[in-house]
């Protein structure tokens, strides 16, 4: 296999790892910044690799439209195309697929969809998502999945099932290369369909396996249910991937229930947003009780934009719609994101990762609702 995975210890269902692949040795638990269009928005390389990220996502629906993966696959591939030294991880465009609504048409054999770029009209099948993906060059690719929405009806989570399994085994099949193919076990919030899913996808004995289908719209409640056995339904010795899930309570959770890879766009979005991402809880950079505030954004942090610059500055700086300001922000939510995952494998490591989490969840820091008044937001795989 292309990549290498070592279970080096477990408490609980909770695991420490070490994932490596062709171009990084990457310690699990791990959060993956989005790299959507092969950048990990505003940030350079040496500022990305500085926070302790080895691993970062890719998407192919959007390097299928831009540049084109036949101009990523003449430059050298992903790697040499960007510059990036560590791992990239591919998705297979299947959630942007299924975000387009309107823009798409899913049969059995494929989806036909608008660009949302230009409006042209594009084709995906499994064939297609693993040759693009092949292109890219990605130390590890995702089976093409069809997603469905929390309010879907009951029939279009097990279509949707079903499909995702016939794809997984067609992207397995079309397979030329040796990069590492992940399964995505799809079927909603029925134990009984992700059971089926799960059974379909391993049986194709593939080196790794994600959840999808997930932050799609439930409610929390329903998302922590399905925590508590889909994880346990993949195989213990490859890596368990949990697709487009990223508030830190989330995280912790899905460690706690046997998770190995994350990935989300809230750090950058946030950024984007002047929202920052902290040890106390989410904080809104525009609103004015930070406008005299002669302290960093979070005390608890050794970034460079904690270390060198007050709440005051950083206000200014999204008041004003100073790049520094987005730059900065996403610097330190990429950051907090990375600090997180190298405590929780700390605390896996000294046998103490029941102990902390119970620590952290009694803080009753609550990252996911509104900050200060605005409206709230979910993560996905979508641009970052």
């Amino acid at each position: 296999m292309a990549i290498q995975f070592e279970l080096l210890q477990q408490e609980g269902a909770a695991r420490r790892g070490r994932l490596t692949t062709p171009h990084a040795v990457v310690e699990t638990p791990v959060f993956m910044p989005v790299g959507t269009q092969a950048t990990v928005k505003s940030l350079t390389w040496p500022e990305v690799a500085g926070t302790g990220a080895r691993l970062l996502l890719a998407n192919t629906y959007h390097l299928y439209l831009r540049p084109g993966a036949e101009t990523v696959a003449a430059l050298g591939g992903l790697h040499r195309f960007s510059g990036w030294e560590g791992g990239f991880l591919t998705d297979s465009g299947g959630f942007q697929v299924f975000s387009l609504a309107g823009l798409r048409q899913i049969d059995d054999d494929g989806v036909r969809f608008q660009s949302h770029q230009d409006g042209s009209f594009h084709r995906f099948t499994p064939e297609v998502a693993v040759a693009v993906q092949e292109q890219l060059g990605a130390d590890i690719m995702m089976c093409f999945d069809d997603v469905a929405g929390y309010d879907s009806p009951p029939t279009r989570f097990r279509e949707a099932m079903l499909r995702s399994a016939a794809w997984a085994a067609r992207c397995r099949a079309a397979q030329r290369t040796a990069q590492a193919l992940f399964g995505i076990v799809q079927g909603g919030f029925d134990p009984a369909l992700r059971r089926e899913s799960a059974a379909r996808t391993v049986e194709l004995d593939l080196p790794g396996y994600a959840l999808g289908g997930l932050s799609v719209g439930e409610p929390k409640e329903v998302f922590l249910e399905t925590l508590t056995y889909a994880p346990a339904l993949l195989p213990a010795e490859r890596p368990r991937y949990l697709m487009g899930v990223g508030w830190p309570e989330d995280i912790v959770a899905g460690v706690a229930a046997g998770i190995d890879l994350f990935d989300c766009v809230l750090p950058t979005r946030l950024g984007r947003t002047t929202t920052a991402v902290t040890s106390t809880g989410r904080v809104n950079l525009r609103n004015a009780r930070w406008a005299q505030a002669d302290e960093p954004l979070d005390a608890a942090c050794d970034c460079a934009c904690c270390q060198h610059h007050s709440k005051a500055y950083l206000r200014h700086l999204a008041n004003t719609s100073e790049i520094l300001g987005i730059r900065l922000l996403t610097l330190h939510n990429v950051h907090f994101y990375q600090r997180l995952l190298q405590q929780i494998r700390a605390a896996l490591e000294a046998g103490r990762f029941a102990a902390w989490a119970a620590d952290f969840t009694s803080r009753g820091v609550r990252w996911a609702g509104p900050p200060e008044g605005a409206p709230a937001a979910r993560g996905g795989p979508q641009t970052p």
